[in-house]
């Protein structure tokens, strides 16, 4: 990341222009499920119920949303076969899969930092291995 000085203290800070871009693709990665629909296009394509059954907590219109919305960011292709009835895939695309090492340290960050949740049971569900 680019870095100038802070005139105030003597010490480097971003410059404008990559907190900008940091601003930028952190606005692209928000979102509830965005996270974890990457995450789970991270081994290969996928049918859209495929994606609801991995993530039971979504709604079909919030997953919908996501996946159109990380679509138009270039980060999912959405492949539609002319077939009956209609098959869609989604998978990861170029710029999605250059975040794997980004999700590997994230994940590495989260296990050594981050709490688990107060009644969330992960013993023995492999949650704790990256795919």
């Amino acid at each position: 990341m680019e870095k100038q000085t802070n005139e105030n203290e003597g010490q480097e800070c971003p410059s404008e222009r990559a907190r900008a871009q940091l601003h930028r693709a952190l606005r692209l990665l928000s979102g509830k499920w965005k996270g974890e629909i990457l995450w789970q296009l991270v081994d290969g394509k996928q049918r859209f119920g495929q994606l609801r059954r991995a993530i039971p907590d979504v709604t079909q219109h919030m997953l919908t949303t996501q996946l159109r919305d990380l679509e138009s960011e270039g980060l999912v292709k959405r492949t539609v076969f002319p077939e009956v009835p209609p098959r869609v895939e989604y998978e990861m695309t170029p710029a999605a899969r250059a975040l794997r090492p980004v999700f590997d340290e994230l994940f590495r960050w989260a296990n050594a930092h981050v709490r688990p949740e107060p009644g969330a049971d992960t013993a023995g569900k492999g949650d704790d291995k990256l795919p």
